[in-house]
Formats: structure tokens, C-alpha cells, sequence
């Protein structure tokens, strides 16, 4: 693939400006929270193992497992997040959640014991249980109704709402490696005070009802969504590729740590993959949108992550050290955040369509209940690879089956319902593009 020239850079900006200003009020609100939440978010996290494994002294499998817990509590609970937002609305479940938020990263700072440290990173993971399906579910219903509108498909809104993400996630660890020369509390203290300033900022603009969202206080949503096999597909589908992207912290570092002698470049390899979302992440879901359905751009997008892990297990053998040895772990990133790219907005782009009305909050949150749960394990039992001693290209060998396997469970797309042809100057029943309108 060639360089990006100066001129295609600029122009990708434009289009992800024009993009950006010409959603609503709200979206535009939504869209920066996400970069907010994750500035502060990723201030800690990528740091978090190191911290467990050596300040703490926790054996692979506990850091592991730790690991997994915050990825469940946050995931896993996903669920009572999304139930909460269909009934209560938007406003109130995302202020308690960065409330949550600021006192789980404040204890944090001063852990010293496993019980505490469990105990704050679950409160950790809660926080966002609450806050991310309420404000990722209104960000998918307002991308529907745009889209409904003719404004545009709704996979370019969930696109820039991921690209908004990964700036955070590429600010966040610069922001967290510059406070690690003071010490970790100070690195969780500053995650915390980013959450302050999203707690006031939301509780300023972020409206107390929001217009066409109707509060859902009915029951019966849960045994229907279990019944629901073509969702649950689209779970454990997703699952496998959330287990793939927790390895960020867990066999990433590892393997950085054995090939440069410290963590040093893993901020650097975290801001590639920021980088590449930022950059490449609107281009990239046009053209799935112009060639791909949705079910395609996750398989296409699985099979490039399981080709990441099998980089690093290939030449892991080799055991090469320093500059070279860093590379496959390049090679790993950038795969996996191409796979990431089509998989994330794909997900989210189909869960409309499989949720019961009245329910997305709560499909939105058992989407990543479900991929929380999977992540526990799949955590534990790769946390436990590493202590056994086995060569250090099994467990990249394991992960690398994982999204290819993953393929197969994918659901089949519900046929679209023909549209009706709208005449064109060419011949009374012109070409529909299969997407709507371009987007501005």
C-alpha cells in the first residue's frame, strides 16, 4: 500500500470534519465523550499489568485473572448498564457511572493488597458498565434515525464514534508514560481527574430527556433476547474478538518486555493503533460499506486479527531481541487493529437490527455481557498458558485460532426488504446505491 500523500491526509480530515459537524447537537456531545472517556481510561490501563506483576508481586495467572475481572465487571455487566438506560434514560446512568469511575481509580492509587486492588478495578469496570451501553446505544439509535432520514449510513456515525475512541486511546497512554516517572498512584490520580471533568461537563449539557427515546419499564426483555439465536451469535462472535483485543494487556507486554528489555515502546505501539483507527478507520468502513455486508466485514475483519497472533508465533522461535524483535509485535498491532476496524463498527451497525423495540440499551449491553464473559475465561486460561512453562509462541498460537474459529459462528444477515426504485434522468428505473445518500 503507498504512503498517504500530504494531499489524501488533508482531505481525509475534511471529510472526517465535515462528518463530525454535521451531526446533531447530541451526537456531537456523544461522539466527545467517548474521547473523553478513554483519555482517561487509557492513562491507566496499559500500565495496569506491570503494576500488578511487579509493585504488587502477582503471579501471570492472577494478573491475568485481575485482568479478566475488569474486563467482566465491565463487559460482563454491560447488561444492567443497557437495562438501566432503557428505563431510566440516558443522563442519569452516565453521571453515576463517572462518579464510580473517580472513586474506583482514586483506590486505586493507594492498592496495595490483592482484595483491594480486585475490589477498585472491579468498581472500575462497573463505572463503565453504566455509562458506555447508555451512551453507546442513543449513539446507534441516532445513527439509525439519520440514517432513516437519508443523512447518511449509519455505519459512517459508528466509524467516527470509534475514531473518537482511538484518539483517546492514543492520548491517554502519553498522558499515562509521563506521570509513570512520578509513580503509578499519580498515573491513576490524573485518569481520575479527566472523569471529573467529564462528570461536570455532562451534567451541564447532557440533556435531562432526550427525544424519541421512550423508557422501556415492561419485563420479559431478557427471556426473549435468550431465545434470540442470531444475537447470541453475534455475541460469542463478538466475544472472540474482545478476548483477541484484551491481549493488548496481556501478551503484549509480555512480549515487549522479553524483546526490549522494558514496557518503554508500548506506549509507542499503542499510539500506532490509535493512529491507524484516527487515520484509516472512515476510509476503511466506506469502502466495506461500498463492497462488504455486515456479516463479511466481521469475518474479514476476525480473520485479519487471527493473522496478527500467527506473526508473533511464527517468529517467536526465532527469539530475535531489541529492533527486530519488536517488529512481529508491529506486525500483531497493526493486523489487529485493521480486524478491530471492521469488526467494531460492523457489530454495532447490526445490533439494531437484531434488538427487540424499546430494547436497545439492553441488547447494546448483553453484546458485551456476553464477550465480558468470554473474556474472563478466555483471560484466566491464557494467563495460565504463560505459567506453564510451554514455549512462548503457544499461547500467540491459541489466540490465533480463536477469531478464525470465530467465522463460523457468525449469523447469517436478515434479507433487506426491497426498496422502492426512485426514477433516475438515465431511465425510468435508475441504480439505488445500497447505501442512501452520501454522507456530507
Amino acid at each position: 500500500m503507498s504512503e498517504p500523500t500530504p494531499g489524501r491526509r488533508k482531505r481525509r480530515t475534511l471529510s472526517a470534519l465535515r462528518t463530525f459537524t454535521s451531526l446533531s447537537p447530541l451526537l456531537r456531545l456523544l461522539v466527545l465523550t467517548q474521547l473523553a472517556f478513554n483519555i482517561g481510561f487509557f492513562a491507566v490501563l496499559p500500565f495496569l499489568a506491570e503494576h500488578l506483576g511487579t509493585a504488587i508481586g502477582m503471579a501471570g495467572w492472577l494478573v491475568g485473572l485481575v485482568l479478566g475481572l475488569r474486563t467482566f465487571s465491565q463487559q460482563g455487566l454491560f447488561v444492567v448498564g443497557g437495562v438501566l438506560a432503557d428505563r431510566y434514560g440516558v443522563r442519569p446512568v452516565v453521571l453515576a457511572g463517572c462518579v464510580l469511575r473517580i472513586a474506583g481509580f482514586g483506590w486505586l492509587g493507594y492498592a496495595q493488597s490483592t482484595g483491594t486492588v480486585v475490589a477498585a478495578v472491579l468498581l472500575i469496570g462497573f463505572a463503565a458498565a453504566l455509562f458506555s451501553p447508555a451512551v453507546e446505544s442513543e449513539v446507534a439509535r441516532q445513527a439509525v434515525c439519520r440514517e432513516e432520514a437519508g443523512e447518511g449510513p449509519r455505519t459512517h456515525v459508528l466509524a467516527l464514534f470509534t475514531v473518537a475512541g482511538q484518539a483517546g486511546a492514543f492520548l491517554g497512554p502519553f498522558l499515562g508514560a509521563l506521570l509513570l516517572g512520578v509513580d503509578f498512584r499519580a498515573v491513576c490520580l490524573a485518569g481520575a481527574g479527566v472523569f471529573v471533568l467529564v462528570l461536570a461537563g455532562h451534567a451541564w449539557l447532557l440533556p435531562q430527556h432526550i427525544p424519541g427515546r421512550a423508557r422501556t419499564r415492561s419485563r420479559g426483555g431478557l427471556r426473549r433476547l435468550v431465545r434470540n439465536r442470531g444475537f447470541l451469535a453475534l455475541c460469542c462472535a463478538y466475544g472472540a474478538y474482545l478476548l483477541a483485543y484484551n491481549q493488548l494487556y496481556q501478551l503484549l507486554p509480555v512480549e515487549v518486555a522479553r524483546a526490549a528489555g522494558s514496557q518503554a515502546p508500548l506506549a509507542w505501539l499503542f499510539a500506532l493503533s490509535s493512529l491507524l483507527v484516527v487515520t484509516a478507520q472512515l476510509p476503511l468502513t466506506r469502502w466495506a460499506g461500498d463492497r462488504l455486508d455486515l456479516r463479511l466485514s466481521m469475518a474479514m475483519g476476525l480473520l485479519l486479527i487471527s493473522a496478527g497472533f500467527a506473526v508473533v508465533a511464527a517468529a517467536r522461535p526465532a527469539g530475535w531481541t531489541g529492533t527486530v524483535g519488536l517488529l512481529p509485535v508491529a506486525g500483531y498491532v497493526i493486523l489487529l487493529t485493521l480486524g478491530q476496524m471492521l469488526v467494531a463498527p460492523a457489530a454495532r451497525a447490526w445490533v439494531p437490527d437484531l434488538a427487540e423495540d424499546g430494547r436497545l440499551g439492553l441488547y447494546t449491553g448483553a453484546l458485551s455481557s456476553v464477550s465480558g464473559l468470554i473474556v474472563l475465561v478466555g483471560s484466566a486460561a491464557t494467563g495460565s498458558l504463560l505459567d506453564t512453562g510451554l514455549p512462548l509462541a503457544v499461547p500467540w498460537l491459541v489466540l490465533a485460532a480463536v477469531p478464525a474459529a470465530a467465522v463460523a459462528l457468525l449469523p447469517r444477515p436478515a434479507p433487506t426488504p426491497p426498496q422502492p426504485k426512485t426514477p433516475s434522468p438515465r431511465s425510468p428505473e435508475g441504480p439505488r446505491s445500497k447505501e442512501g445518500p452520501p454522507s456530507p
